[in-house]
């Protein structure tokens, strides 16, 4: 079976009118007209590799606030091939730096770029991202990264510092979610959460970090459903119609991310350290949800 082959993309917008323009690319290698997107380098991150796509191919900067569907097909010698797309705001245009692959760029309406698409799939694409309705909010959630075990620490467990591994984690989370562009940055009160989101607040020229006890694990677990019910509106309330980036607790996620679904199933919302959420609005709305 070959190794399957990782790629990821965009649809990349921008205000037009009463409505917005959405941007192709012409690849005169397959005289093709598709929304830009190309292979993973190595272990890339989907969203890094995203977003590194859409700027060789477009030259523009896009800010992910959504994901949207994703491809999955053969190529034509069998191999597998899975395309990652997120939708993108414009934030600044630029040559095209990837000349070999791409020698057009096109800004359309939704309905006119539909039509210019050579492929039914990307066509699926880009009607999910037309059918968005503005969106007000984007939060990034986290949890934090790799702290050692609990039983191993002596002192207090507030003071428990993320390891080597999680130091890798979190220079790996302040990669992604500086894409994002989070105005705020939010910690739980353990020295681990803090820890946690410290590469991203470098990578943001130095922003501060503000540590709220709503996002940290009570004492007792029995607690931590209601402290987690707490959480989320806390969340909203932090929320306004920014983009705050969240350090949270293992405890507290599930539920957190459960309630703002309004499910009472916490299962499916469980997190590893030093993985997290997209969560995303329009207004009062909660548009999707999705691992990053």
């Amino acid at each position: 079976m070959p190794e399957p082959v990782r790629a990821a993309g965009g649809v990349l917008f921008r205000p037009a009118g009463d409505g917005i323009e959405v941007c192709l690319v012409h690849r005169p290698r397959y005289d093709d007209w598709a929304l830009p997107k190309g292979k993973l380098d190595g272990d890339e991150h989907p969203l890094a590799g995203a977003v590194r796509e859409v700027a060789e191919e477009t030259g523009c900067t896009g800010v992910p606030s959504l994901k949207l569907p994703t491809l999955a097909y053969d190529l034509p010698d069998g191999t597998p091939k899975t395309v990652d797309f997120w939708l993108m705001r414009l934030a600044g245009e630029g040559p095209v730096v990837d000349t070999a692959e791409v020698d057009e760029v096109a800004w359309l309406p939704p309905a006119e770029a539909r039509e210019r698409l050579s492929y039914d799939d990307e066509r699926g694409v880009l009607d999910r991202a037309a059918e968005v309705p503005p969106i007000t909010s984007v939060v990034a959630l986290v949890r934090h990264a790799h702290a050692g075990e609990r039983k191993e620490w002596k002192g207090n467990d507030a003071l428990r510092p993320i390891d080597e591994r999680g130091r890798r984690q979190a220079e790996r989370i302040g990669e992604v979610l500086a894409l994002l562009r989070p105005d705020r940055l939010i910690s739980a009160t353990p020295l681990r959460c803090k820890q946690t989101l410290e590469p991203l607040a470098e990578r943001l020229g130095g922003a501060s970090i503000v540590q709220d006890g709503a996002f940290a694990e009570p004492p007792e677990a029995e607690e931590a459903a209601a402290k987690a019910k707490v959480a989320a509106q806390r969340l909203l309330d932090l929320r306004g119609d920014g983009r705050p980036a969240i350090c949270s607790q293992g405890k507290i996620m599930p539920t957190l991310l459960a309630t703002l679904h309004d499910q009472a199933d916490p299962e499916p919302y469980k997190t590893s350290k030093g993985d997290g959420w997209l969560l995303t609005w329009a207004g009062d709305r909660l548009l999707d949800a999705s691992r990053i």
